[in-house]
């Protein structure tokens, strides 16, 4: 460690220049200066030599616009290898890592006059490959040789780096020591010497009235922000009426897995039941992209991504209706199929789902199953010639649109269960009963409790509970009685 005479403390501004024993040796005569700002800091070492000389020895700094600065940003390394090979990437994406940006605001009738540069140069491409964001860095080192010989650019190391991007963030790396213990820098040589150094903050305790006057002046600025964009909005939106929820839903079709063949698509479609209506011009029915499978894990997994929008509105009834059947809520049908390279194609796999009740977003799989034919004629055809036994109507895959009975039978439909399908949905609701229950600070069930419409429901099923627990009770309490005391009341009746 150093002795007591090689301590200095150095209290530095925002990129305020303090310079090196290398820059005076270096800037001291007029034959090195080249640009403008070398012979600025030839007339300020030369005012430094007249005023005594400079204070600092060991620690100086790189403000933003040294060379030293775009030095160091163009090589700084990607790994923690000392022999290190820049990568073509890694020389291509050092451009990207621009601090200044000095290009002037494109006005709006060259922007439409040219939109796209079909040719651009190298330079086009430099200039403009650019963060949004300036950056201005500055670099606050030390000159660690040994004593006696200061100015041997090998002996300098970067002590602080300090950042101020365009919105005003402050990045200082390493951060400032505080409690923690001082940081270390070893150098390499004989005598291995060990470096220690703290970093405060020096920067003066702002006071109440300028921190209250300040946040006065955020609250001003952001309260106008907040109108303006207010004004680009406005306030005119289209509320569904009272007793009617809009549903509103982002669907992705993620993947399909599990399945025989390769290259498959996805058919779907929508059913709305009573109550349930749409836009005549949405579309509730799409055909996905044919994927081809990849291998992961142990099954074949096609990944589609493929979107689908849906908007739709539930309008309530009679809450009477309520009492003596079921709301319903949309289903989604869908079928999974397979096109091979003769344009033969199979059904994998039918399945529904049901769409979530809740808002958010909701990730889901379904499984899925196909109808099969007994013997080895109908897996021959299919493999031969494509083709399989397939539904008529996609309803039959839950119950049928068309069934008006008590009971479906499906006795003697045989089936395979094949792959499942992957969904994610982002589910939007709007409704004025979710306004006025946020006004009153209720907690409800679920949308339809908003509507009012399980109200009725809701009872019903309680009695109904009721009723069973009672006839439970009723029948373990008679299991439980002896049975000498049952046939004697039996024969007293």
């Amino acid at each position: 460690s150093p002795p007591e005479d090689e301590e200095e403390v150095a209290e530095v501004g925002w990129q305020e220049k303090l310079f090196s024993q290398f820059e005076v040796d270096l800037y001291r005569s007029e034959s090195a200066c080249q640009t403008p700002l070398d012979w600025q800091y030839h007339e300020e070492i030369q005012k430094l030599e007249k005023a005594g000389g400079r204070k600092n020895c060991r620690i100086f700094t790189y403000t933003d616009h040294d060379r030293f600065t775009d030095l160091e940003e163009l090589c700084q390394k990607v790994t923690d290898l000392d022999n290190e090979a820049p990568s073509y990437l890694v020389e291509r994406m050092a451009n990207v890592r621009r601090r200044r940006q000095d290009r002037r605001p494109v006005e709006a009738s060259s922007l439409k006059s040219k939109i796209i540069t079909w040719e651009p140069s190298e330079e086009f491409i430099k200039n403009n490959h650019v963060i949004n964001t300036p950056v201005q860095t500055m670099y606050i080192m030390g000159d660690l040789g040994p004593y006696g010989k200061l100015g041997h650019k090998e002996y300098e190391n970067v002590l602080c780096t300090i950042k101020v991007d365009g919105n005003g963030v402050i990045t200082v790396k390493p951060d400032f020591t505080g409690t923690k213990g001082a940081y270390r820098i070893e150098l390499d040589g004989e005598k291995r010497e060990v470096w220690e150094y703290t970093i405060e903050n020096a920067s003066a305790q702002v006071k109440p009235e300028e921190e209250e006057r300040e946040q006065r002046v955020f609250r001003e600025l952001y309260g106008r922000h907040r109108d303006y964009l207010s004004g680009l909005v406005g306030s005119d939106f289209e509320m569904p009426l009272p007793g009617t929820l809009r549903l509103f839903m982002n669907g992705e079709i993620v993947s399909a897995q599990g399945y025989e063949y390769d290259n498959l698509y996805v058919h779907f479609f929508l059913e709305l039941p009573n109550q349930w209506s749409s836009s005549p011009f949405q579309q509730l029915s799409g055909v996905t992209q044919t994927c081809a499978t990849k291998r992961v894990g142990r099954e074949n997994v096609a990944y589609f991504c493929y979107p689908f929008t849906v908007e739709m509105f539930y309008t309530q009834e009679d809450e009477g209706v309520f009492l003596y059947s079921l709301p319903q809520w949309p289903v989604l049908y869908f079928e999974v199929l397979s096109l091979d390279f003769w344009q033969r194609y199979r059904v994998e796999g039918y399945g529904s789902l049901v769409l979530p009740a809740s808002p958010g977003v909701h990730m889901l799989t379904i499984p899925t199953w196909r109808p099969v034919d007994l013997g080895t004629v109908a897996e021959m055809r299919r493999f031969f010639i494509g083709g399989s036994p397939e539904l008529e109507d996609l309803t039959y895959i839950r119950i049928p649109s068309t069934f008006k009975g008590k009971r479906l039978s499906r006795f003697g439909f045989r089936t395979k269960t094949t792959g499942s399908v992957t969904f994610r949905l982002y589910c939007l609701q709007q409704s004025k009963a979710f306004l006025e229950n946020s006004a009153l600070r209720q907690r409800m069930q679920s949308v339809l409790d908003r509507l009012g419409g399980f109200s009725q429901q809701s009872s019903v099923y309680n009695v109904l509970e009721a009723f069973q627990r009672a006839r439970r009770r009723m029948q373990e309490a008679r299991e439980s009685l002896p049975q000498d005391l049952l046939n004697t009341s039996a024969s007293a009746v």
